[in-house]
């Protein structure tokens, strides 16, 4: 069952809205504490629960706006619990990962995690990544859904890529990410950019989440990781979808 880790006072009152309804998945006490504390003082409406099976139940009866999901939990691990919500949802899902697995935030952003953040977790960092998912506006598109570029096959309202007649599995973070590049074919996309469309806030300087996505998307579409044709590296710059590299 859900524990709240605050106390009826330190919510907003009746005629106060919170800020936005948050879903915190920590086995580890004593930081749920300080997360859902500080959070609570933020404005939001934070619910916390132990373990990762007991979090896919929770998500679905409260309806969240944002899952905070820490990676190894009793019952059903954040991988797990993650590939379960994506199954019905779209809920925004920040993973917390242990400092330096980097082989476990490319497996969180593969299964369908929107961000994540290495621990000790940092309050303000925590803070913007939130807002920046909560208020996250996709750019405006070109008219239509579908994408064609040779052999390659894009459609965005059922996020379904195809390859030379195969489906290609993509989460919904990869095919947004080829959407996008897709789209502003011929256009180098730095990061910055693909930070502030993609994500809802400024590049930081060191999170590798735009070259993780790059580099599984060249790998689920076959493209050569070593000299690649078809999203291309501008070195210093950033990356070129190639619109007739997909013959």
């Amino acid at each position: 069952m859900s524990i709240p880790l605050h106390s009826s006072s330190d919510l907003p009152s009746a005629s106060q809205e919170p800020y936005a309804r948050l879903l915190l998945v920590e086995d580890d006490a004593s930081l749920a504490r300080w997360v859902s504390d500080y959070l609570t003082n933020q404005g939001f409406s934070v619910t916390h629960v132990l373990r990762g099976d007991e979090a896919v139940k929770v998500a679905a009866q409260i309806q969240p706006d944002l899952m905070l999901l820490d990676l190894m939990l009793p019952g059903m691990d954040g991988l797990a619990v993650c590939r379960e919500v994506r199954r019905h949802s779209d809920l925004p899902i920040i993973m917390l990962t242990a400092q330096g697995e980097e082989l476990d935030e490319v497996l969180g952003l593969e299964v369908g995690a929107n961000d994540y953040l290495v621990k000790p977790v940092r309050p303000r960092a925590l803070l913007a990544r939130i807002k920046g998912l909560l208020r996250r506006q996709p750019e405006a598109e070109p008219a239509g859904h579908m994408l064609q570029f040779g052999q390659l096959n894009l459609n965005r309202h059922a996020n379904r890529t195809v390859l030379a007649g195969e489906e290609v599995e993509l989460s919904s973070n990869e095919f947004a990410m080829l959407w996008y590049l897709a789209s502003h074919a011929g256009r180098i996309i730095d990061r910055d950019e693909a930070f502030k469309q993609l994500k809802g806030r400024e590049y930081d300087g060191l999170d590798r989440w735009f070259d993780v996505m790059i580099s599984t998307l060249r790998r689920k579409l076959g493209d050569d990781t070593h000299t690649p044709k078809r999203i291309k590296t501008a070195w210093g710059k950033g990356y070129l979808f190639v619109a007739d590299a997909w013959e």
